[in-house]
């Protein structure tokens, strides 16, 4: 199982662990943009704080009902959590995936009360446009 399928299995919601979402943001806004190189430098800078500021705990809880389910991968990262803390892979993983259903949800929320501007029209190589 790959990391980003234990993350899913994990079932964590950004909403509910009780996690600092506006240091989340500064994980959010640069995958929002495709910033990859500051994803990885914001993950960094921010899972030690994250970890102290709300994650450690439901992050360990739900490895350890994943153990309890037979989820394959689980094991290996709890002892790696119990290693490295917020600098287990598993942790950006984790902060990855959250910041990114943070940044769904924020989307969703803004185009439901209609805050959001609506998308720019696209030129298409035929000279007509879409929306």
């Amino acid at each position: 199982m790959s990391v980003q399928q234990l993350v899913a299995a994990l079932d964590l919601d950004v909403f509910e662990i009780g996690i600092c979402l506006p240091c989340l943001s500064f994980v959010s806004f640069p995958l929002d943009d495709g910033d990859e190189r500051e994803v990885s430098r914001s993950i960094r800078q921010f899972a030690p704080i994250l970890w102290e500021e709300g994650l450690a705990l439901p992050l360990q809880s739900a490895l350890e009902r994943a153990r309890r389910d037979g989820v394959d991968g689980a094991e290996a990262a709890i002892v790696d959590v119990g290693r490295n803390g917020p600098r287990a892979p598993i942790v950006s993983a984790v902060i990855r995936a959250l910041a990114a259903e943070l940044s769904r949800r924020t989307r969703e929320q803004l185009e439901r009360e209609g805050l959001l501007p609506p998308p720019a029209p696209v030129l298409r190589l035929d000279g007509s446009t879409s929306m």
